[in-house]
Parts: C-alpha cells; structure tokens; sequence
C-alpha cells in the first residue's frame, strides 16, 4: 500500500508547554513561562527549586519525545506519511523554530497540532492558540506564510477515556492488593487535575460546558464503566495552585483533602492524575512527592496511578482526532465519537469560536502549566 498524507495538511506539530533540561536552564525556562508579569528572579529561583530537586531536568521532554515516536509509529501501522514535528512554548524546540526549519525546508505551510492537554480552558487550550498566531506572524514578518489547525479538545474522545479508565483499574487493583479488599469505608478514590482561577474556570463555560465539567462527566463515565467494580467514593482535587493569596482557585487542594480524609477515617486513598497526560513535573513533584509526604505523615496508604502517556488505545485516539480534524476541515460531513452526552463538536472542539475561552480579559493570566 502506498503511503497516503493527511489532506490539506502538510505536517503535523506534537505542541507542549516544554521544560528545562539541565540546572543552568531552570531560570531562563521560568523567565519564558512569567514573561511580562514582572515576577522578580529571586521569586522564580524560588519555584525552581522544584526543578532542581529533579537535577534541573524536567521529564516532560522526555515524555514528548516518547508521544512524537509513538505518533510517527502509529502513523506508518496506518501507512500515512505525514511528518510529525514537535514544538514547545517555553523551551527548546520552540514552536516558531521547529515551523520555520520545515517551512524552509521543505515549502510546507499548513499544520494540524495536536496539543498535550485535554480539557478546555485558557491555559490548556486558548493559549494554544494564540501561540499559533504568533508563530504564523512571525514567519509572516520572515516571508513565510504558514497556518495551523488543531485538533479538538479530546477529553471525552473514546482514545483518552478507555485509557483513563485501564489506569483507574490498575490503580484500585494496587491498592485492594495493598489492603486485601476496597472498603468504602476506609478507602477513597481522588481524581486530580491541575487548579485554575475560578475566573478562568467561568470563561472556559460560556461556549461549552468549561473545565470542571468536562472532568466531571468523564469521571462519571468511568464510574458507570467500572459498574460494580469500584465501590469507593469518588471526587475531584485540585493541586499546582500558584498566584496570588487573593486571587480564588479551584478547591480543594489534594493535600488538604488529604488531610479531611484521614481525620474522617480513611485510610487509604487511589490518586488519578486525570488531568495530565503523561508523568511531568506536577506529577512528579506535586503528586508522587508533595501529596505522596503528605499522606505518609498522615498514615494513609497512597496509590498513585498512572498517567495515560503512550498507551496504544490512547495514542490511537490521538491519530482518530487527527484525521477528524481533517476531514472537517476539508469540509466532510464527521461523526465524531465522544462518550459523554455533550458530544465532540460544539465549540471547544476543533473549530473554537473567535471568543472561547477569554474571559474578562482578552489575554489572561496563565497557570504555569508543565504540559
């Protein structure tokens, strides 16, 4: 079979937050990620200390790197040679780079992009966006006309969800070898995703059903998958909670709730990173080391399951979302898959609208994410 390309595209872009790679890197990394918030040096040195901590390295290049080979793979299972690049917000690569390197090269001028993030907010999708808009004029200033699509927020999209789950099942399964049985009594399923502030949570909801929600409905799918297999009780945390003291986030934080559980008697708990696709620094260093501590001190079993990150299913799903994209985009009638009743194309999918996702600023502050 001859190779085939994804039409109209001319490559594919892997897009993430980036992360620095050794120590001497931490603080530029942090400068790019709060440039323009007048944040002092001596504050990020600060915050890096979580870099540091890990040898100044973060894993989530690592983990892209991983993504890009098993995207390219999955692409020539599927005999379709359509280059996958990769480009970052905040590191090297960076997007503007690694677009004016192939645009160069090799005359292409339209990608698809294929985000690190699932859920639809500023942070983990408009800014995206608007990432891809400062590409396209900066290359524009440099001569070279270039555009980008990308794909849907992919949240509820049959790849991500069947992979989420096979990570809670593994999870409970860990914890009832740990404890012998589930007991609802003594045991409690969090679900955790990154905080925003809660204005941002409001902007994510005005075109769609917004950022909680989302997470909300696919754990609800998890729970009727699962049926009788999880009897404990479920809800969603909150950690990487950053800004200021006044400014409101989303609660609770997972270190707090930790702390109402095991005053109330439980005394394990199965952690879901459900909004992270792969094991970076707010995994690593909020979940597997902050909470991790914190549970111990309180003397609660702790299970931390796994993120999604090149899980076939998963990965799968992301090349579906890819040729959905496309197809809309060439003007085909799609029917997208989606496993909660909202479906995959009012806006916050592929096509947001001009206004999704600003609130009541049009470039608000940003989380800084490590995805």
């Amino acid at each position: 079979m001859e190779p085939t390309h994804i039409e109209p595209f001319d490559a594919l872009v892997l897009m993430s937050f980036g992360g620095p790679e050794r120590e001497e890197d931490v603080l530029p990394f942090l400068q790019n990620v709060t440039r323009g918030r007048g944040i002092p040096d001596e504050r990020l040195v600060e915050v890096g200390e979580h870099y540091y901590g890990f040898g100044g390295k973060s894993p989530i290049n690592g983990q892209n790197r991983e993504l890009l080979a098993a995207l390219q793979q999955e692409l020539k299972r599927r005999g379709i040679a359509t280059p996958v690049l990769w480009g970052n917000r905040n590191w090297d690569p960076f997007l503007t780079d690694t677009v004016r390197e192939f645009a160069r090269r090799t005359s292409g001028s339209r990608f698809l992009a294929i985000d690190t993030s699932a859920y639809s907010s500023y942070s983990s999708c408009r800014q995206y966006r608007e990432d891809f808009a400062r590409t396209e004029q900066a290359l524009a200033e440099e001569g070279l006309q270039v555009s980008f699509e990308k794909i849907r927020q992919y949240y509820n999209h049959p790849g991500f969800a069947a992979a989420q789950l096979e990570c809670v099942r593994r999870g409970l399964a860990d914890l009832a070898a740990q404890a012998g049985t589930l007991d609802p009594a003594k045991h409690a399923l969090l679900y955790v995703t990154h905080s925003i502030p809660e204005a941002m949570l409001q902007a994510s909801q005005r075109e769609t059903i917004g950022y909680r929600a989302q997470h909300e409905q696919l754990m609800a799918w998890i729970d009727q998958q699962l049926a009788g297999q999880q009897p404990l009780t479920a809800e969603l945390v909150f950690c990487s909670r950053s800004g200021s003291p006044q400014t409101p986030w989303l609660e609770p934080d997972i270190n707090d709730r930790l702390e109402e559980l095991a005053a109330a008697g439980i005394e394990g708990v199965v952690v879901v990173p459900l909004g992270f696709v792969s094991d970076h620094m707010e995994v690593k260093y909020d979940l597997d080391t902050e909470a991790a501590q914190t549970a111990a001190d309180l003397g609660l079993a702790y299970v931390r399951a796994a993120t999604v990150g090149v899980d076939p299913v998963f990965v799968s799903g992301l090349v579906d979302a890819v040729l959905e994209r496309a197809a809309q985009v060439r003007g085909e009638a799609v029917e997208a898959p989606a496993v909660t009743a909202e479906g995959a194309l009012r806006p916050g999918s592929g096509a947001c609208s001009a206004t999704c996702c600003w609130g009541s600023q049009r470039k608000p502050a940003a989380p800084s994410w490590d995805r």
